[in-house]
């Protein structure tokens, strides 16, 4: 009887759909794991392929590709090093299943199907896979795990039928996304699996960011007794060594240091670094290009891209207008240059009198008004676009939740991009990262030490400075108010009489309702961006654009 295992966990960063490079990655992992002396290599949910496929893992051709890599990391399994765990497609008996492989001695031993398929949120498991069967425990080596893949553990079934069929230790790869503070849930909730069944729990996550979604990693192991063997740190690629022993009342995994938990700002600020940098990285772009307005929401969207990718592959291009004040064009100026990226000056003036000139003969004696203003940000929109065909640079959004939550951005204006790092931040959550980011160098970043945007543009009113005196406070909400409000509908589903029973104005509830549902069409064809919080526009919250429901009456 095997009395001691060594098991290497490999929280990877895999690339949705590159199958070889993935394979390639699984087996320089094997080599260090296996110069580490371990037994077994495990690996994420998907991990041949990347989680989530979606639609990809339809095709047969993408399907027989996959099973070819890992029938070929199994082959490899016969020269007597470390077993693999890895993730990918099971087709069999015309289902299709979302699977964990268990590869040694030169063969596939043994395959086990999710059993609970998520179908909410970002998740549409359902979609394009079945449910397997309640899953017995893998034989590996003596040793009787209890092999899930993530949604399995959530629930208390799988657990159990686990335990019932004589699992030793219960073992889960998972490409479970980041949401802000969601490691305390899965903590909570591994702890409940560990009192249900009396076994050891280990919690494999990916990490990378994989469009939309960022995988956070922060992989950990409980023994029996409830107490954390091991926590790895989050959003950073890691191989850990695991050593178990069989005792008398079980398997027992020696503890190691615990890597130390992120604040909310240092989590929030980390997935965006890294959900930018993978999508700009696996997506092949030489860098970034974005409008630098001399405000908090682009001077954020800057660092985080300086710190994500560099500042030399960061440019920054100030668009002024009649009505951009000096103090943004210093601020813009001052940013720049303490984050060290290009900074390009073009004035767009000369096209607004273009367009005015172009238009007059159309819009007549009609007065100025919001068309205007719009006409200055789809100028602003087509420039960076330009330079983003000229030089292949991705264009960078760099509007907030709470904008596109009320629809306080224009269309095919600020709102042209390729991406968004703020599109799941509020407001108020902006000011706080900016504060964070003066006084911290994140984990992991490439940009520079110390502070990355001057004091007077988080302190200074919001302004789109669209035409003289303008303030965003004209149009919305003070951002505390208006983000309480829109957290409360968004994120949790109240209705007008619960906001107003938490002490908001009733008159103001219906108003920001209003401004919520008719955006939606301009969500619609919004930038993808980082999932942060509960509810991101986009994968997880969809409503109809044509929507008569008013909150009151249908």
């Amino acid at each position: 009887m095997t009395d001691r295992l060594r098991i290497a966990l490999a929280q990877m960063n895999p690339h949705e759909g590159a199958l070889r490079a993935n394979a390639s990655k699984i087996r320089a992992l094997r080599a260090e794991a296996a110069a580490a002396g371990a037994d077994l290599l495990v690996t994420p949910e998907f991990s041949i392929a990347g989680y989530p496929p979606e639609d990809l893992v339809l095709k047969p051709a993408f399907r027989a590709m996959c099973e070819a890599e890992i029938e070929a990391l199994a082959a490899e399994t016969a020269d007597g090093g470390p077993g693999l765990v890895v993730g990918g497609p099971w087709a069999e008996g015309g289902r299709l299943y979302n699977a964990a492989f268990l590869l040694d001695g030169g063969r596939i031993v043994a395959r086990r199907a999710k059993h609970e398929l998520p179908n909410y949120g970002v998740f549409d498991d359902k979609r394009v896979f079945d449910a397997g069967p309640a899953p017995g425990p893998v034989v590996f080596r003596g040793v009787r795990i209890g092999l899930m893949i993530c949604e399995d553990w959530w629930f208390p079934a799988v657990c159990e039928t686990l335990s019932e069929s004589g699992a030793e230790l219960l073992l889960a790869i998972n490409g479970s996304p980041f949401e802000v503070d969601k490691g305390e849930a899965r903590i909570d909730l591994a702890v409940a699996r560990v009192v249900e069944t009396g076994l050891p729990f280990v919690f494999l996550n990916q990490i990378g960011g994989q469009d939309e979604l960022v995988f956070d990693g922060a992989s950990f192991v409980l023994n029996a007794d409830r107490a954390p063997a091991l926590r790895l740190p989050s959003f950073v690629e890691t191989l850990a060594v695991t050593d178990w022993t069989r005792e008398a009342e079980g398997w027992r995994c020696t503890p190691q240091p615990l890597a130390p938990p992120l604040s909310r700002q240092a989590q929030i600020y980390a997935a965006m670094m890294l959900g930018l940098r993978d999508y700009v990285d696996k997506n092949g772009f030489p860098g970034v290009v974005l409008g630098l307005s001399g405000g908090i929401d682009s001077a954020l969207s800057a660092a985080v891209a300086a710190d994500a990718l560099g500042p030399e592959r960061v440019r920054a291009v100030m668009l002024p207008s009649p009505y951009t004040s000096a103090e943004s064009l210093e601020d813009a100026a001052a940013c720049a240059r303490l984050l060290g990226i290009r900074y390009d000056t073009v004035p767009i003036g000369p096209a607004m009198e273009a367009f005015h000139a172009m238009l007059a003969p159309l819009f007549g004696n009609r007065p100025p008004d919001i068309t205007e203003e719009n006409i200055q940000s789809r100028i602003r929109g087509v420039t960076l676009m330009a330079l983003s065909n000229k030089f292949g640079e991705m264009l960078l959004t760099t509007g907030n939740k709470s904008e596109m939550s009320t629809g306080y951005a224009t269309i095919y204006g600020d709102m042209c991009g390729g991406y968004s790092v703020l599109k799941d931040v509020y407001k108020t959550d902006v000011f706080a990262l900016c504060r964070w980011r003066n006084a911290h160098l994140p984990e992991g970043a490439r940009g520079p030490r110390g502070p990355v945007m001057p004091e007077r543009v988080i302190t200074k009113p919001p302004s789109a400075e669209l035409k003289p005196g303008q303030k965003d406070q004209d149009t919305l909400p003070p951002y505390e108010v208006l983000d309480a409000i829109l957290q409360g509908l968004v994120e949790e589903d109240l209705s007008v009489d619960e906001l107003v029973a938490r002490g908001h104005e009733r008159a103001l509830v219906l108003r920001v309702w209003r401004m919520l549902d008719r955006a939606e069409y301009k969500r619609r064809q919004a930038p993808p961006g980082v999932k942060i919080g509960r509810r991101a526009f986009g994968r997880d919250r969809r409503y109809p654009i044509t929507n008569g429901f008013t909150g009151l009456i249908a």
